[in-house]
């Protein structure tokens, strides 16, 4: 008995020494603030948060790959115990809700490939790509349904998707898991800053459409009577609805499928209904806005450009104010369009709607006489955009007189009118393309310059220039920087390249009829070695630097100032402008959160291929609706030429639109005949 005790006894202070050493030699430091936040988890491990349980997301949130407020089980006061942990605060958290992108399902579209015994979407698309001739289409099976770890997707009767967005966390499982990526998150946020790729799908008239606003869907609000709700579709791309309805060029026209069998739906016609119809109601209706994020903006231009830039910052949560240097916002809108076309009331009216989503404005304010970047820096702004118009609204603002200097940036067009002698100093840069950028470079030393770098993708620079003058060829301006109110560097990028050269300078002079539109932010590197171009500075501590927005050009898309393609005058139509805006919106919030601002290689273009139909079938002719006319307009005052559709009119017209996806459409003449079967036997 005792042998046995000894050696129970000795086995278990060898296995004891064993377990010691093991824990010595094989010890895993664990990060105590991993396991605090993941105590503060609630230990669900449902995968909303995107990680295989609470303990990997917990580790995620300490290496900065997830946010205090992942978690889609816990409620708020969770998300601030995690971020006391990590010694942060968080904003409040939006929504995200999932969304199907698809508009016809397997039922209702043109099969293509069915496969018996696949009940999973990803083995259906593994097998040539499939069961849809669309190829982007739904396929159908419900794997994002069955995936769903809440249970809020189920299919509906049509075969796609349908989410409960009571029950829907904004997890992202559906999303992830969907190999069409036809079902993705949508938020105010994502919305704002969506640019549509080849993977969306999306209508030609949408694609046409400088604002991209979701067309089907609002006309399908207004045929069936939800007027209200059509402006709000509206307003999510497009502040200006009332306005717009009466001036667009309408592209989205020129592009739709009906007129395949007769003539376009009068889509602007629509969009003027609805907005009339909000305006007769008196009754606001705005689209949804993010959580109030604490930051603050400032908008320089009142015109709709600078307007919408500020409608969609707002909409994304910022504290804006945009300031103005006439004594009306509007811009051309208010002093280039005939009254019986756009009257000021309409325009007042669209203006009012902008102002409503929290936009403080500041009229007779002039970025360059009595406003300044320092200035508005010190006042607690963290990010400026610029939006001062061209030279169309340089006439109507200041009639030929010269624009104040801004941000070190002068137009050529008044450094060539300039006859005062020594107005310029040290080392100036001409960015932009043409035949006098030699003529301007010699004016400039003789008025003072130093030295002058002219920056440009045209032609090679002349012969026999002055050895103070250099030439970059095949180049345009990328960013600037500055202290105070003075610039002091650029950068200038090769196009086609990935090399960026910085180039000391504190007088830019643009060869175009416009400052170009800038997000200016404080600088997130040092420039002090760039201030070293022996100008004084201004006393002012404020660095900043300044980019473009990104927009499309010639079928690119690129940040680059007075690159080719870039914008000489003001916008060729006021929607081209609000798109503008939009997108100078997404470009600030995105310098603010950090975000890379480059779009996705996909993304739509003008030359982008995707799919398309160029014939319908079964589609019955239906004549469109006239607008009428006042023919008195012209000559009396305060009266418009077009007086609108009624609403029988417009739901008339309405009811004429395809509702089309990518390629499918609606078939009304296959309706029709349905109709007249069951006529024929009710009689």
């Amino acid at each position: 008995m005792y042998t046995a005790v000894f050696i129970m006894g000795g086995l278990g202070l060898i296995v004891g020494l064993g377990l010691a050493i093991a824990s010595k030699v094989f010890y895993v430091y664990v990060d105590p603030k991993i396991e605090a936040i993941d105590d503060a988890l609630p230990g669900a491990n449902c995968g909303g948060c995107g990680y295989p349980g609470c303990s990997a997301n917990a580790e995620a949130i300490v290496a900065g790959k997830s946010a205090p407020n992942s978690c889609v089980a816990a409620g708020p006061e969770v998300a601030e115990a995690i971020a006391a942990i990590l010694g942060v605060s968080i904003e409040a958290r939006e929504p995200d809700i999932a969304r199907p992108g698809c508009t016809y399902g397997v039922r209702d579209a043109e099969t293509k490939f069915l496969y018996d015994g696949v009940e999973d979407c990803r083995a259906a698309a593994a097998l040539n790509g499939g069961m849809k001739v669309c190829t982007i289409g739904c396929l159908g099976l419900g794997t994002c349904a069955r995936a769903c770890p809440f249970n809020a997707i189920t299919m509906g009767p049509a075969g796609l998707p349908v989410v409960d967005e009571e029950k829907c966390t904004g997890c992202g499982t559906c999303e992830r898991i969907c190999p069409k990526n036809i079902i993705t998150l949508s938020s105010v946020t994502r919305r704002i800053l969506k640019e549509y790729t080849t993977e969306d799908c999306t209508t030609p008239c949408q694609r046409a459409c400088p604002a991209a606003i979701d067309i089907s869907a609002y006309i399908d609000k207004i045929a069936a009577g939800d007027y209200l709700a059509a402006v709000q579709t509206i307003k999510e791309r497009n502040p200006f609805p009332t306005v717009i309805g009466r001036i667009c060029p309408r592209p989205c026209e020129d592009a739709c499928r009906r007129q395949l069998v007769d003539e376009p739906v009068a889509i602007n016609f629509l969009k003027r209904f609805a907005a009339d119809y909000e305006k007769q109601t008196g009754k606001r209706i705005q689209p949804y806005r993010a959580p109030e994020t604490g930051h603050r903006m400032a908008v320089i231009g009142g015109g709709i450009e600078g307007l919408s830039a500020a409608f969609f910052s707002a909409r994304l949560g910022h504290s804006i104010t945009v300031f103005e240097a006439g004594r009306q916002l509007g811009g051309l809108l208010r002093t280039a369009i005939a009254k019986y076309r756009l009257p000021d009331e309409i325009l007042d009216w669209d203006i009012r709607g902008v102002l409503d989503m929290g936009i403080e404005a500041k009229t007779e304010k002039a970025l360059g006489r009595n406003l300044s970047i320092s200035r508005l820096m010190d006042a607690g702004f963290e990010i400026i955009m610029l939006a001062t118009g061209g030279w169309d609204s340089r006439l109507a603002r200041s009639g030929a007189e010269p624009e104040p200097e801004i941000i070190g940036c002068r137009l050529l067009v008044d450094v060539l009118r300039d006859t005062s002698e020594n107005s310029l100093r040290g080392h100036v840069v001409i960015a932009g393309d043409g035949a006098k950028l030699a003529d301007a470079a010699r004016q400039c030393l003789a008025r003072g310059a130093g030295r002058v770098t002219i920056v440009t993708w045209g032609a090679p620079g002349p012969d026999g220039l002055d050895d103070r003058i250099e030439v970059i060829e095949n180049a345009a301006v990328n960013r600037l920087y500055g202290k105070g109110d003075k610039l002091v560097a650029i950068d200038c990028h090769k196009l086609g390249q990935c090399r960026t050269t910085r180039i000391e300078t504190s007088t830019l002079i643009l060869a175009s009829g416009r400052i170009p539109e800038l997000i200016v932010l404080p600088a997130t590197v040092k420039n002090d070695e760039a201030a070293g171009n022996g100008e004084t500075d201004s006393g002012q501590d404020n660095a900043w630097e300044a980019f473009a927005p990104y927009r499309p050009n010639g079928g690119t898309w690129q940040n680059d100032l007075l690159a080719p393609g870039g914008v000489f005058t003001d916008f060729s139509a006021a929607i081209k402008a609000i798109a503008a805006g939009r997108r100078a919106a997404a470009a600030a919030h995105k310098a603010l959160y950090g975000i890379d601002q480059r779009p996705a290689d996909n993304v739509l273009k003008a030359d982008s291929y995707v799919q398309d139909v160029y014939h319908v079938e079964d589609v019955l002719p239906v004549a469109r609706n006239i607008m009428p006319l006042d023919p008195e307009a012209v000559y009396t005052s305060g009266r418009e030429l077009e007086l609108g559709y009624d609403e029988k009119t417009a739901r008339a017209e309405a009811d004429r639109c395809l509702q089309c996806g990518l390629i499918c459409y609606r078939r009304t003449a296959r309706r029709a005949d349905a109709d007249d079967v069951e006529s024929a036997a009710a009689g």
